[in-house]
């Protein structure tokens, strides 16, 4: 759905993109990951046709954002990280005023700000003034206007930035709701923990290259080497630590007290002989499973190296 192709784009003498590929295929939920700076925000204006690159292609859809930018903005949504409101307007005429913007008129227009005020859950508030909306409420209006066309592709750029905790899970809920629904969506943000429980791919980016594209469990294996599986035992930890390190299926271990982190070696993606090995030796095991991703880890071994 999303197609870009040594994608470069410069500032004067800063560069911010330099040679970037990527692919998001229809359906992604797909994480856009990288520090400030890096070209995030670069590459969402320019797949929503706001910036022409200075080099190479992308296409969404199978439309060029440099020859057919009328049809690329038929199919997408985006949402920046700050967007502007108009503060004399209630939810309801921000919407009315929008979907016009689209040509939607008459009775259609009517049923289709009915259904993404449902959608959004903005219901409560379709007489508020925009600009009395908390923040959390002026991000899914956000993403209520850009629903109004049904685009395929929604770029979104730090939507749950400065959202308060439980404001960030409406919009992950929101989120998981227009994926089941078949949208493809290009989410950047800095809330690594988010990406790595809502995203089915991610990609990480820094000085405007890319470092890494590929699902959860692949940007692991990069980072770690392989899957990792955590062990605990009541007792004698080190000669449990000795037992796993000596297997053909680890390619190391560490101790932190009770608490074994046993990596499976390249090819090996099976942890039942870690479970054997420590039911041969005599172990009694506490815990025993595979360790969550750590997507902040993850990230700072993949950009900086560590």
């Amino acid at each position: 759905m999303i197609e870009i192709r040594d994608l470069r784009h410069r500032f004067g003498d800063v560069v911010a993109l330099q040679g970037l590929d990527l692919t998001v295929s229809q359906g992604d939920l797909f994480g856009f990951i990288g520090p400030n700076g890096a070209g995030k925000t670069t590459t969402l204006k320019i797949l929503a046709t706001l910036l022409e690159p200075s080099a190479g292609e992308a296409r969404v859809g199978g439309h060029s954002v440099r020859e057919a930018r009328a049809e690329v903005r038929r199919i997408i949504g985006y949402i920046p990280d700050f967007f502007g409101l108009y503060e004399d307007m209630t939810v309801m005429e921000y919407l009315r005023f929008f979907a016009a913007a689209y040509r939607i008129h008459g009775e259609k227009r009517e049923s289709i700000v009915k259904d993404v005020v449902e959608l959004c859950d903005l219901g409560s508030r379709t007489e508020a003034y925009v600009d009395l909306l908390s923040r959390g409420m002026q991000q899914r209006l956000g993403v209520a206007r850009v629903l109004l066309h049904d685009p395929a592709v929604l770029l979104l750029d730090e939507p749950a930035s400065g959202l308060d905790p439980r404001a960030r899970v409406e919009m992950r809920s929101l989120l998981e709701e227009l994926s089941r629904m078949g949208k493809t969506i290009l989410l950047s943000s800095h809330i690594l923990w988010e990406l790595g429980a809502l995203c089915n791919r991610i990609a990480i980016i820094d000085e405007g290259a890319l470092k890494f594209c590929g699902t959860l469990e692949e940007a692991r294996a990069r980072a770690f080497g392989g899957k990792m599986v955590v062990v605990e035992v009541r007792q004698r930890a080190a000669e449990a630590e000795t037992a796993l390190a000596g297997l053909a299926e680890t390619a190391g271990c560490k101790r932190e007290g009770a608490r074994i982190l046993a990596t499976l070696a390249a090819g090996r993606e099976d942890p039942a002989p870690l479970a054997r090995a420590l039911a041969d030796g005599g172990f009694s095991v506490t815990r025993f499973g595979e360790e969550a991703i750590d997507l902040e880890e993850v990230f700072r071994r993949l950009v900086r190296g560590g």
